[in-house]
């Protein structure tokens, strides 16, 4: 797996946000049956990065914690067949890679949403990516249903790597 890492901000986190990205996310395409290599584009900003992001791309005019752009549009959930059939939008024709899309996560909502939540950094970091990575294989949480899905897989990935709330 390819986990390219960009930032925009200081990184004053106490883990290697790429390792730690990069472990969360080949855990969630574990879980979720991908076949293939994978590549997640992923930008580390601060709030005044994701705002403006958040309005320009989804009309809300406030920052947020974290935001995916899927590559694929899946008609199903985490359905990787037939993608090879449109591989040239899907793969990156180097590295022969599944290209599943970008994440961003503003650093400030980290560390508030830790202090928060009253949990490590690390783990709401680790949530983030989670999270998005379920949103770049097809997931979402319109519904309360599919919210309880995504929490329940987000959270099984967390436990699988020993990423507790209690994590300091």
């Amino acid at each position: 797996m390819t986990f390219y890492v960009d930032t925009e901000t200081e990184n004053d986190f106490s883990f290697d946000i790429e390792e730690l990205g990069k472990k969360i996310a080949e855990t969630v395409l574990e879980k979720e049956g991908c076949p293939y290599e994978a590549q997640v584009n992923f930008l580390l900003t601060d709030n005044e990065g994701i705002h403006e992001m958040n309005r320009e791309f989804r009309g809300i005019d406030r920052p947020t914690d974290v935001l995916s752009f899927p590559n694929i549009t899946f008609e199903n959930v985490a359905d990787f067949g037939g993608l090879e059939e449109q591989s040239e939008d899907y793969f990156d024709p180097d590295s022969g890679e599944l290209v599943l899309g970008d994440i961003v996560i503003s650093k400030e909502k980290v560390h508030e949403q830790a202090e928060s939540y009253g949990h490590s950094e690390k783990r709401e970091f680790a949530f983030l990516i989670a999270h998005s990575m379920l949103h770049l294989c097809g997931y979402d949480h319109m519904t309360p249903e599919e919210a309880a899905c995504m929490e329940e897989k987000q959270e099984a990935v967390l436990r699988q790597l020993g990423i507790t709330r209690d994590l300091q």
